[in-house]
C-alpha cells in the first residue's frame, strides 16, 4: 500500500477529527476508497475508538431514487445512527462521479428535505469529509491517475499547523471588517461581514473545519449587492455549468445567465426562499493546490480563488442566538482571481491579481 495511503488515515484521525478513545466513528466509504477505509480504520483501532462502517455509493442512491414514487419517509436508522455518534468520517470515491446525473431535481428535493433530520444529526458531530483518489476523479480532472494520486496527496498532506497561521491573518481582517469587495472581470461585488466570525478552515474540527484537504478562511456575508462571474468550470447536480454571472440587489439575487448549465442555475434559485441568497463567502488559500479539477472539495480550496455559495450559512460564522440564510441548497460557484483582480475589506486591498499582500 502506498504509505501516503497511511500518512493520509492518520491526519484524518488525529489532526483532522481528533478521535479520542472510546469516541463512537460511523466511517461511511465510497466503492473504490478501499484501501483508504482499511488504513482508517487500522488508526481507529490504534486510538481505541469504535467504528461502524457503512457504504456509501451514487449508483445505489441513483437506484433508489428513480424508482421511487418521491413520497421520501425520513430515514430513521440513519438519523438514530448519527445520534449515537461521536464522530463520522466520510470517505468518497466512486466509480462514476455522474452517477446520478439523471435523477430528477423534484426527487432530489425530495429527497433531501425528508433527510433534513438526519443531516442535523450528522452535523452536530465531529464529522469530517474527504476523498480517496479514483479513477473516476482522476477522469474528470483530466489527469493521469498517478498524477491525480500526486495531486490529491500535494492538497492533503500539508503542514497545518504552519497554513493555520498564514490563514489566520485572513480570518482576523475578516472578524475586524465591515464590508467586503471582490472585482474582477465581470464582477464588482460587495458584501457586509460585520458581527460575523469568519472560520479559519485549516482541516480540523478543532477550528469549525470539515474537509480534508480544506485551506480556506470564510464567513457569512449578508446585504450583498453587485455582479459577479464565475469563471472556474465545474458540475453542478451531474450538469456542467460554465462562466455563470449572478445580480444581486438588497441582498438577494434578482438576474442570472450563464453560458452553460443556465438552467440548473435557475433550478437552484428557485429551491426555496433562501436559495437566492448568499450563505458564505470563501477565500481559497491552499497552494498545493494548483489546478482545477472539477471537484468543489478541492477546486474551492485553490488559493487564489474566491468563492460563494447560494443557499444555506454556517452556525459557525453567526452569533450565538443568530440564525443565518437558511436553505436546504448550498451551491459553491468559483471565480479565479488572476490578473486584474482585487480584494477589498473596508476599502483596504489584501490581494491583488490572486496574491496576498504579505506573499
Amino acid at each position: 500500500m502506498d504509505e501516503r495511503i497511511h500518512a493520509h488515515a492518520e491526519t484524518l484521525v488525529d489532526w483532522s477529527a481528533r478521535v479520542d478513545a472510546g469516541d463512537d466513528v460511523v466511517l461511511s466509504v465510497g466503492p473504490e476508497a478501499h484501501d483508504l477505509a482499511v488504513a482508517v480504520a487500522e488508526k481507529l483501532g490504534e486510538r481505541g475508538a469504535t467504528l461502524l462502517a457503512t457504504y456509501s455509493s451514487g449508483e445505489i442512491t441513483r437506484a433508489h431514487l428513480r424508482a421511487h414514487d418521491g413520497e421520501f419517509a425520513e430515514p430513521a436508522p440513519r438519523r438514530a445512527m448519527y445520534e449515537a455518534a461521536d464522530v463520522v468520517l466520510s470517505i468518497g470515491g466512486g466509480r462514476n462521479t455522474s452517477a446520478t446525473a439523471d435523477v430528477p431535481s423534484e426527487a432530489r428535493q425530495a429527497y433531501a428535505e425528508a433527510a433534513e433530520a438526519a443531516h442535523e444529526a450528522r452535523m452536530g458531530t465531529d464529522w469530517v469529509s474527504t476523498v480517496h483518489p479514483t479513477r473516476s476523479l482522476a477522469q474528470q480532472a483530466g489527469m493521469s491517475f498517478e498524477a491525480y494520486r500526486d495531486f490529491v496527496y500535494d492538497a492533503v498532506l500539508r503542514d497545518w499547523e504552519e497554513l493555520a497561521v498564514e490563514m489566520d491573518r485572513m480570518k482576523r481582517l475578516l472578524d475586524d471588517g465591515q464590508q467586503v469587495r471582490v472585482v474582477n472581470d465581470g464582477t464588482d461585488i460587495t458584501m457586509s461581514v460585520g458581527g460575523r466570525t469568519a472560520v479559519n478552515s485549516c482541516a480540523s474540527v478543532a477550528y469549525d473545519s470539515h474537509n480534508l484537504p480544506s485551506g480556506e478562511v470564510f464567513t457569512a456575508p449578508y446585504d450583498v449587492s453587485g455582479e459577479v462571474t464565475f469563471d472556474v468550470p465545474m458540475t453542478v447536480r451531474g450538469t456542467p455549468i460554465r462562466d455563470v454571472r449572478l445580480t444581486f440587489e438588497d441582498g438577494e439575487c434578482v438576474a442570472h445567465e450563464a453560458a452553460q448549465g443556465e438552467a440548473v442555475i435557475g433550478e437552484i434559485l428557485d429551491t426555496d426562499d433562501g436559495s437566492r441568497r448568499l450563505g458564505e463567502l470563501g477565500i481559497g488559500m491552499n497552494r498545493g493546490i494548483d489546478r482545477i479539477t472539477d471537484n468543489i472539495l478541492f477546486d474551492e480550496k485553490m488559493g487564489g480563488t474566491v468563492h460563494m455559495a447560494l443557499g444555506r450559512g454556517y452556525d459557525a460564522n453567526l452569533p450565538d442566538g443568530e440564525s443565518g440564510n437558511d436553505s436546504s441548497v448550498h451551491v459553491d460557484l468559483i471565480t479565479d482571481m488572476g490578473e486584474g483582480s482585487r480584494l477589498e475589506v473596508d476599502g483596504e486591498v489584501v490581494q491583488r491579481d490572486g496574491y496576498f499582500r504579505w506573499e
